[in-house]
């Protein structure tokens, strides 16, 4: 199940890799997720009461603080994050969750341990046919898996001139999330949108575009070359150049019920 078809494997694990160097930026400049999305995410396990939630792949924790926000119990929400530096900020911004080193494709959590299963803006790095597995195994029966993913949204023209403009010599073509692959252990999912969006600068817009994976893993050069390109755009756009601005954030919603077995 292979999210970037005929990307170049190294490059893929390299990208996916790259967030840790710049763990403290990532939290400060990465939007949120809209309440309502995890709400929906959500529905299917809401009458249990207490919830057990899984924020998986959690970075630094820009999903457990909503989740939080929209009415996990703290006590029964982990985090599991891969990269250390990502986990000691998630730890540093969210110190009442418990936040432990795993990934997707090895969860550290007993058979069954959770309802519901959360993950925000990571599904894509996964290697799905060995994490599917593993996120049947950890949910309870009836359980829900959900994933979330902030775009910006390109049907606005000064959105779409932006991200033209940012791509690099490492971009993925054409690449944007769609869905999740129907199996064995989720045999359906839904799919919904919502509309978020972020208050921005030309700067503070330039420095998230900074934390994507693809201008991580850039040489110092070609790096400097974008950032100033897209600086400058947005400095000179009318719709970004007078200062605070909203940029228009579509978040895509993606949620699947665990078979009973597999």
């Amino acid at each position: 199940m292979d999210a970037f078809p005929g990307s170049e494997p190294g490059l893929v694990a390299r990208r996916a890799a790259s967030f840790g160097a710049r763990a403290a930026a990532y939290a400060e400049e990465r939007p949120d997720y809209p309440d309502a999305a995890v709400r929906w995410a959500l529905a299917p396990v809401a009458g249990r009461g207490r919830l057990r939630v899984l924020d998986l792949a959690a970075g630094t924790g820009k999903l457990t603080q909503v989740l939080l926000r929209a009415g996990a119990d703290a006590e029964r929400l982990v985090a599991v994050e891969p990269d250390g530096a990502m986990l000691a900020e998630l730890r540093r911004r969210v110190p009442g969750v418990r936040a432990v080193e795993g990934s997707a494709e090895r969860i550290p959590l007993d058979d069954g341990a959770v309802d519901a299963v959360v993950v925000g803006q990571a599904m894509h790095w996964f290697d799905l046919d060995r994490a599917l597995p593993e996120i049947h195994r950890v949910l309870a029966a009836g359980g829900v898996l959900a994933g979330l993913w902030n775009t910006d949204d390109d049907r606005v023209p000064w959105v779409a001139e932006m991200k033209r403009l940012s791509r690099s010599s490492v971009s993925f073509t054409n690449w944007r999330p769609k869905s999740l692959p129907e199996t064995a252990w989720f045999p359906a999912f839904e799919r919904a949108e919502f509309p978020h969006g972020q208050r921005r600068t030309a700067e503070s817009m330039a420095a998230t575009i900074g934390t994507h994976s693809h201008m991580l893993v850039l040489g110092e050069a070609e790096r400097e070359q974008v950032m100033a390109r897209v600086l400058d755009y947005l400095r000179s756009a009318p719709e970004t150049s007078g200062g605070a601005f909203e940029l228009p954030i579509v978040t895509l919603a993606v949620r699947g019920r665990r078979a009973p077995s597999a």
